[in-house]
C-alpha cells in the first residue's frame, strides 16, 4: 500500500448547531485581509492556492463540517483528556471534531479514495485490514464476538479529532456485528457489556483503567457501514504497548 494511503474512520458528523459561519476572519492583525471574509473553503489555504469555486469535495457537506472548515486552525482549541472523557461519559460523540485542515485534508482524500477503489469500506478492508475483498465470505466472523483473534484488528485511526498530542486514537474493527438497538441508536446492553469486557482485558490490564475510554459511533455517525469497529481512546500509553497491539501499524493520516 501507499505510505499516503489513509484509513476512513472517520464520521459523518451530526448537526451541533442551527448556526453556520460561512466565512471567517484571519486573526493576523497584520495580514491585509483583516477585515475581510473568506468563504469556507479558502480558510487555512495559502492565498496562492484559493479557488474561485468551491472544490468537489467539500460540497453539500453538514453544517457541523462547514462551521469547522470556517475556523483557522490557530482558533482552534484541541480537545483534552478531561473533555474526551466527558463526551464519552455523556456519549455526546458528536462534540468530538477535527483540525480544521485535517478535517478538509480528509474529505479531499477521501473523494480520491472513492474514485479509485469505489467506495471507502472496500478501501479499509482491502488495504488496510487485510481481509481480503470486503465480500460476505472474507467478512465472515470464525466464531462468537471476540472468541477469536483472526476476527479482530487494532488499528490507528489515521484521521482522529484534535486530541492533545499524548491521546492515541485506536480502531478496533471487527468481524462480527455489535448489536445496536434500533429505537436507541445505541448498543444494546449485551453487546456493550462485551465491548467493556474486551476493552478490560486488552487495554485496562495494560493501561491504567483512568487511561483508557472507548466509544461506538452511532449508526447515524458512521462512514464505513459495513465494516463494524470501535474506538479506543488511550492516555499517555506506552509506545512498545501500542507497537504490540497495533502489530507495528502507524498513523498513516500524518505521513
Amino acid at each position: 500500500m501507499s505510505a499516503t494511503a489513509a484509513t476512513f474512520t472517520t464520521f459523518d458528523e451530526k448537526l451541533e448547531s442551527p448556526d453556520v459561519r460561512a466565512s471567517a476572519t484571519l486573526l493576523d492583525p497584520s495580514t491585509p485581509l483583516l477585515s475581510e471574509s473568506l468563504p469556507y473553503w479558502q480558510v487555512n489555504v495559502p492565498q496562492s492556492q484559493w479557488t474561485t469555486d468551491c472544490p468537489s469535495y467539500l460540497r453539500d457537506l453538514s453544517a457541523k463540517n462547514v462551521e469547522i472548515l470556517s475556523t483557522p486552525d490557530e482558533k482552534y482549541q484541541t480537545q483534552g483528556w478531561e473533555l474526551a472523557k466527558d463526551i464519552v461519559r455523556t456519549n455526546r460523540i458528536d462534540r468530538f471534531q477535527r483540525l480544521p485542515s485535517d478535517l478538509r485534508r480528509y474529505l479531499e482524500f477521501k473523494e480520491q479514495i472513492i474514485a479509485k477503489y469505489g467506495s471507502i469500506m472496500r478501501f479499509v478492508v482491502k488495504e488496510r485490514l487485510r481481509w481480503g475483498e470486503g465480500t460476505l465470505e472474507d467478512l465472515k466472523p470464525k466464531g462468537k464476538p471476540f472468541a477469536f483473534d483472526e476476527d479482530i484488528r487494532i488499528l490507528y485511526n489515521d484521521w482522529p479529532y484534535g486530541l492533545e498530542q499524548d491521546i492515541v486514537h485506536l480502531v478496533v474493527w471487527t468481524k462480527f456485528e455489535l448489536e445496536d438497538d434500533p429505537v436507541t441508536d445505541d448498543l444494546t446492553p449485551r453487546a456493550r457489556q462485551e465491548i467493556e469486557e474486551y476493552v478490560q482485558r486488552t487495554f485496562r490490564s495494560r493501561v491504567p483503567a483512568e487511561q483508557v475510554i472507548w466509544f461506538k459511533n452511532w449508526k447515524s455517525l458512521k462512514s464505513v457501514h459495513a465494516v463494524e469497529h470501535f474506538h479506543v481512546m488511550l492516555h499517555r500509553p506506552d509506545a512498545a504497548f501500542l507497537r504490540e497491539i497495533t502489530a507495528g501499524d502507524a498513523p498513516l493520516g500524518r505521513l
